[in-house]
């Protein structure tokens, strides 16, 4: 309504189509985020997952608004989430691989660091 784009066309002015793009990407990238997010969270250690979590939802803010005023405006927040996402990836996955190996080989990378620290 704001830009007199009435649904259902997906394009209209420069600020407009931007605005669009940017909610569009965000809805892709969400079940990619809310999975690596539960996976990091249960394998791994639910307070860093949380953590990362709160920050990537902030990144995504910086890139939607970034976006908005520019497209050159959303390249910080776009590769900080990407980081996170990365982080959250990592995490992931070394939280399956220990579980792994603990439960079928009886071998436990986190109770080894524990006991070292």
């Amino acid at each position: 309504m704001k830009h007199k784009v009435m649904p259902p066309a997906v394009t209209g002015a420069p600020e407009f189509d931007r605005t669009f793009r940017a909610q569009q990407n965000c809805v892709e990238f969400y079940p990619m985020f809310l999975t690596v997010l539960w996976t990091a969270g249960w394998f791994f250690h639910q307070e860093l997952a949380s953590f990362l979590g709160v920050l990537y939802m902030f990144a995504r803010y910086k890139y939607f608004h970034g976006y908005v005023q520019s497209v050159k405006g959303r390249l910080t927040g776009f590769y900080l989430s990407v980081i996170i996402l990365i982080c959250l990836i990592t995490l992931a996955a070394a939280g399956i691989v220990n579980s792994f190996l603990d439960e079928y080989l009886d071998f436990s990378i986190m109770k080894k660091l524990r006991k070292l620290f």
